[in-house]
This record gives C-alpha cells, structure tokens and sequence, in this order.
C-alpha cells in the first residue's frame, strides 16, 4: 500500500503537480532579520530628538579659561584630553604670538578659541581707538596662527558697557560673559576652586576659570571626574549655542542669568 502511494505521489510530482517546500532555515532567518529591522526602525519622536541641537538632548556645561596659553596649558588640555572634554579657551594677543604652537594645539585638539584682548585693560576706561586696536590686534594674530579669526570676544573683568557693545558689533564680535566665576585667581586653593567649579555647575552654564592659575589646572581632574558622574557633557561655546546665533556686540550670558 505505501509502495502504491509513493508511486502516485510521484507520477502526480511528475505532472507538475507536486509543490516542493522551501527549507525553513533561510525563510525563519529572513523573518527574524525583517523584524529586527522593523523593531530598531526609529519612531518619529527618536528622529526629531536626534534633530535637536546636542545640548538639547544632553545636559551640557561650557568651562571656560581666560588668560593664556600659559605654561600650565599643556597639562590643562592633556586632562581636557583624558576626559574627552571639549572647553573654551580666550587668549591674550600677545601670549598668542609667543606661544603659537601652544595656540594651534588648543584649536587642533577641538577647543574654541575666544579673543580676550592684547594687554587684559578694562576696555570701558580706554578711548574708541584703543578699544579697537585691543580686540582687532588679537583677532588678527588668532587668526594669523591658527588661520580663522575668533567667533566671540570676552572683556576683560567683564567691563562692556553699551558704547563696548557698539564697537564690538563693529568688528562682528559677540561678548561672552559667564553664570559663574570661580574667582580662582583669589584662591589660588585647589580645593576651594573645585568646590567652587562644583557649585556653579547647571545645565548650560558658562563657567569662568583662568589656565594660568596652577591650583585650577591641579583642581580639573577632580572636577572632572565629579561632573561626569552628574552626567554633564563637557562642550565648546559653540556647542553650547548650537541653534543660536549670537548678535555682534551682543552679550550672552545676558547679566544676572
């Protein structure tokens, strides 16, 4: 009798009647990829998060260091480095032009590059010509060094006033003030400036510290380290403002925010 059946199953095949299954195997594995992609596919929530500028998505930080390239500036970027920490650094023009190759290494490593003046005067107290040169001086040798001229200028001591503002927006600067000061050049304690650092820290905060203060460059890794574990990013101005798009003479931090 099964011999019988195996004859008429084969004449049927013979036909043309007989539908030969596909292996299981590929077919499962074809299934199982299509629903994976379909489960990873992202939903429209996910793109448009990804489409947020980063400090949208992420709880970032701006740490900032006036005054240099100073010879404590190495050690600062090698921590910087460690860290993955991407900061802003605004330079004297004067100190830029006697240590170019410290300059270049802070704008090849991915840091900002800001111009905080030639000789570090209250810009308020010099006349319209003096303030220009201050700031077009450093502007020029930034740019002579590491071939593009800064985005943003700092004043020195904070002093801008609306006439600063107007001459700032001559030469197509915005002025970067802070949130917070470390007043690490009082300090001058490693302790006292971390605790400091740590207790300005917000969302979006610019935060002022000087890399010519050895006790701040000795205080960053812990700082650092304390500040990843509040899962902040470390990031550039121009991260920060990512979106935005500054006046020329405007001030941002605005006072008292």
């Amino acid at each position: 009798m099964w011999r019988k059946a195996r004859i008429v199953m084969a004449g049927a095949c013979a036909a043309g009647l007989c539908v030969v299954p596909t292996a299981a195997g590929p077919a499962t594995a074809a299934t199982t990829q299509a629903a994976a992609a379909t489960a990873k596919a992202a939903t429209p929530a996910e793109v448009k998060k990804k489409d947020e500028p980063y400090c949208a998505r992420y709880k970032c930080i701006a740490l900032t260091f006036d005054d240099g390239p100073w010879p404590y500036t190495p050690a600062l970027l090698d921590t910087l480095k460690k860290h993955k920490a991407k900061a802003t650094f605004f330079l004297l023009g004067r100190k830029v032009a006697y240590r170019p190759e410290l300059t270049r290494r802070i704008y090849e490593e991915g840091h900002d590059i800001g111009n905080h003046t030639w000789t570090h005067p209250s810009l308020t107290k010099l006349s319209d010509g003096e303030v220009l040169e201050e700031v077009s001086s450093t502007s020029n040798v930034i740019n002579q060094t590491i071939g593009k001229m800064p985005d943003y200028m700092r004043p020195p001591n904070g002093a801008t006033d609306a006439r600063i503002a107007g001459l700032m927006a001559d030469l197509g600067l915005p002025q970067i003030l802070w949130t917070g000061s470390t007043l690490d050049w009082q300090a001058r304690d490693t302790k006292v400036i971390a605790k400091r650092t740590l207790k300005l820290a917000r969302r979006d905060g610019v935060i002022l510290l000087h890399d010519i203060v050895p006790e701040t460059v000795k205080a960053m890794p812990g700082v650092l380290t304390a500040l990843e574990k509040q899962h902040y990013k470390f990031v550039t101005l121009t991260t920060l403002l990512q979106g935005r798009t500054l006046r020329p003479g405007e001030v941002y931090p605005p006072r008292g925010k």
